[in-house]
């Protein structure tokens, strides 16, 4: 076999593999639910600075994905700190993702997020705690922020595009309603 057909052999092998790695993650399988003690919502796309600062829709992620992903990761890991019969609504006023676009550095890095220290995730929640009754626990706004998000290690996927903005997510949860509770 010459190298030219190796290469396209090897080409297609890849492909393949592929192709059998995502029918296998496209296979239907049983849908966890979301607890719905847990509710996200968000201020109006117009007002965030995610996608005011990126108008051109550069990246991979769109605002609709992102939001869900995070929307989903939020309820989930409420879910797991709360205690049972208490219910939280919490409302993304504001969001930063980690990391930022270069424009400058020309069209063929247009959909790469740059990850530096002086783009750090940021985010301003509203968010009202209540009991099973649903009179109000606790209500209040957070400043969320990761200003040494690239110094500390992440336990999570690497490639996970928002593997900083859960975390901080993590540490607003810890920080709010682990180490407060009476």
């Amino acid at each position: 076999m010459n190298s030219h057909r190796r290469s396209v052999f090897r080409l297609l092998s890849v492909a393949a593999m592929a192709l059998l790695t995502l029918a296998a993650c496209a296979a239907p399988g049983p849908k966890k639910t979301l607890p719905d003690r847990v509710q996200v919502s968000w201020a109006p796309n117009d007002q965030l600075t995610e996608i005011k600062n990126n108008q051109f829709r550069r990246g991979w992620l769109r605002p609709e994905d992102w939001q869900k992903t995070l929307s989903d990761y939020l309820r989930k890991r409420a879910d797991a700190v709360l205690p049972p019969g208490q219910k939280l609504d919490v409302k993304f006023e504001d969001i930063k993702l980690a990391g930022d676009f270069e424009p400058w550095r020309g069209p063929n890095a247009q959909d790469i997020r740059f990850l530096k220290d002086i783009y750090p995730p940021r985010a301003t929640l509203h968010y009202k705690l209540t009991d099973a009754s649903g009179a109000t626990i606790r209500e209040g706004d957070s400043k969320l922020s990761d200003l040494a998000y690239l110094q500390r290690t992440t336990v999570a996927d690497s490639t996970d595009q928002l593997r900083y903005d859960k975390r901080m997510l993590d540490d607003w949860l810890s920080k709010e309603f682990v180490r407060n509770q009476s």
